[in-house]
């Protein structure tokens, strides 16, 4: 694998008195996919959460270990989260495009980060938009509302809204699991696009899509990291009898 851009040490999650995550050390690798995969309930998406601190937004979290990007703690005193989240953006399993115009969705951002000048608006909107293989879809109604665009436009949309700040690594909590087959091959085309330039963390159910688009795939279970291994020799020859049961159909 290559370079790690984040490195999770000792790595547990409470919520309350709940043991969400066990002692997870893992090494992500830079300009990957990594694919997180496992039962429902099974930590993958405490995990994700973890790695910008959107776990602290639910009330008595609790957090121990450290999670290295580029070698920094993110969970030293002095982390500027408001930073942190830019570096480390996420995207979720609904689409959830703004209620305003396509350009303002993807303007929002950029706006909150103190740019105002139109001619650099314009821009990183068409620049985030191309990225996102939706500008030839929308760049003649950029003022309509983002909410008349499909289910699968609206997930490019948020990707696009991303990437407009600029992140380093791209969060994906089951981006696909609300989207038609079409939307999906299509979103899946993106990802592997995109990690050219970004690392790409997704959660995923579908055992396929995790073998189409990922470099690497950390199986989870009950809170445990069981095995982490390059995709195709997790799928074709795992370590772990676990994790042969729940690629093979026959977890449970």
């Amino acid at each position: 694998m290559s370079q790690a851009k984040i490195e999770v040490r000792n790595l547990n999650v409470y919520y309350q008195q709940y043991h969400a995550l066990h002692d997870i050390s893992i090494a992500i690798p830079q300009q990957q996919v990594t694919a997180l995969i496992g039962p429902s309930g099974c930590g993958k998406s405490t995990f994700l959460r973890s790695l910008n601190r959107l776990n602290e937004l639910i009330e008595g979290t609790r957090t121990e270990g450290q999670v290295l990007l580029d070698g920094v703690d993110i969970y030293a005193p002095q982390t500027d989260v408001v930073e942190l989240r830019k570096r480390v953006g996420m995207v979720f399993q609904k689409p959830s495009a703004f209620p305003m115009s396509i350009y303002d969705n993807i303007a929002y951002g950029p706006r909150i980060h103190g740019i105002t000048r139109k001619v650099e608006l314009d821009e990183i909107v068409e620049r985030s938009l191309r990225q996102a293989n939706l500008w030839d879809e929308v760049k003649d109604r950029l003022g309509s509302s983002a909410l008349r665009l499909s289910g699968g436009q609206q997930q490019r949309l948020v990707i696009a809204r991303v990437l407009s700040i600029n992140p380093e690594v791209i969060l994906m909590d089951e981006p696909a699991s609300a989207l038609d087959p079409i939307s999906t091959a299509k979103l899946e085309d993106l990802i592997a696009q995109l990690k050219r330039d970004y690392t790409i963390v997704i959660v995923t159910h579908n055992m396929q899509q995790a073998a189409r688009v990922s470099d690497a795939t950390a199986f989870f279970l009950n809170g445990d990291l069981i095995e982490f291994q390059p995709t195709r020799k997790l799928f074709v020859n795992p370590e772990d009898k676990r994790t042969e049961d729940y690629v093979t159909g026959r977890f449970g």
